[in-house]
Formats: structure tokens, sequence, C-alpha cells
């Protein structure tokens, strides 16, 4: 299984077998790892992704960044311009579910945060490897996106720990992150 879209089944496959309770289970151990990231405890403003089903859960970390004070923010997906734009929020209730399902805050350019003010990102996967490559859902949302960032934003990405896997097929679009957390 080397080429992409078989891994995208092969993981896909794999988070949808997992249950709920178990899911909750290591999300919470994951979120332990992540708070004690010094990236994390001094960063001001985070962007985090809202999980999906399945996903490792964001809620509670992002409930937990809002209440320590920090600047959240959620990616709205602008569709026809194929780009994340990253907008505050002050609590779960700023959200709808937005494009593909997934929950985003309502359109304000008043939210807007700017790339310069962002410390940390925090990145979906369906895999990840130990040299941090990540394999995405496939259209290119958050490679764009991250290109796009000061090379002082700390990158996240959250996964299960089989999800980790030696490596995974890249190309010259993939950005690698900084730190991988399986729990």
């Amino acid at each position: 299984m080397k080429d992409k879209g078989s891994l995208r089944t092969y993981y896909l496959k794999l988070l949808k077998g997992q249950s709920e309770i178990e899911c909750l289970r290591k999300s919470s151990l994951i979120a332990e790892q992540f708070w004690e990231l010094p990236a994390i405890q001094e960063a001001r403003s985070i962007l985090f992704y809202a999980s999906m089903p399945g996903e490792v859960d964001t809620l509670l970390m992002i409930k937990k960044a809002i209440f320590l004070g920090k600047r959240v923010a959620l990616p709205i997906v602008e569709h026809h311009q194929r780009e994340l734009i990253p907008t505050l929020i002050s609590s779960m209730e700023d959200v709808h579910k937005g494009t593909y399902g997934i929950a985003e805050p309502h359109f304000d350019p008043d939210k807007q945060l700017a790339l310069k003010d962002i410390d940390a990102v925090i990145v979906p996967g369906l895999a990840f490897d130990k040299q941090h490559n990540r394999l995405g859902r496939g259209a290119g949302y958050y490679d764009r996106f991250l290109n796009t960032l000061p090379k002082t934003v700390t990158t996240v990405g959250l996964a299960f720990d089989f999800q980790l896997t030696e490596s995974l097929p890249t190309e010259a679009h993939d950005m690698r992150l900084h730190q991988i957390i399986t729990g």
C-alpha cells in the first residue's frame, strides 16, 4: 500500500472502526501531552481544527484554551478559493456546521486572525510518519495554508497510535509538521 488513495481508505477504515469510548479515552491522553508542550503553554494564539467523528477530539482542548485566556481560532473553509481563513471564536457557540459538515465560525472579517499573530496550528490528518509528514484527506487545504505561515509558527499533528507509520509517500507541496502527539 504505497499510494495515497489506498492509504486514505485504510486509515479512514481504522478511524471508523474505533469505538467512541476508546476515541475519547485516547483523546484525553493526547490532550494531556498537548498541554505539556512548551510551545503550547507559551502560545497566545492557537488555530485548532474542529474534530470530526473518529478523529482525535479537540473540543476539550479548545474549551481549555479559551478558559486559559488564549486567543482561539478555527478555520473557515473557503471552498471556491480553496483556502482556510483562521477566525477567532470565544466559545463553541460561535460555530455552525460549515463546508464538508465541519464545525466552523461564522464569517466575520473583524475576527479573522492574521497569519503573523498565530503562534501554533493544530493540524488534522489521517496518518502521520516518524519524519513528521502527514496524510490529509486529499483536498490540500492544510498544505497550502501551512505553506503561507511564518516559520516561527509551531505546527502540531494529533493522532491515535495506529495513525503513526514509519513513512508516508510525499510530494513537493506536502508540508512537514514540527510535532506529532500520539498519546
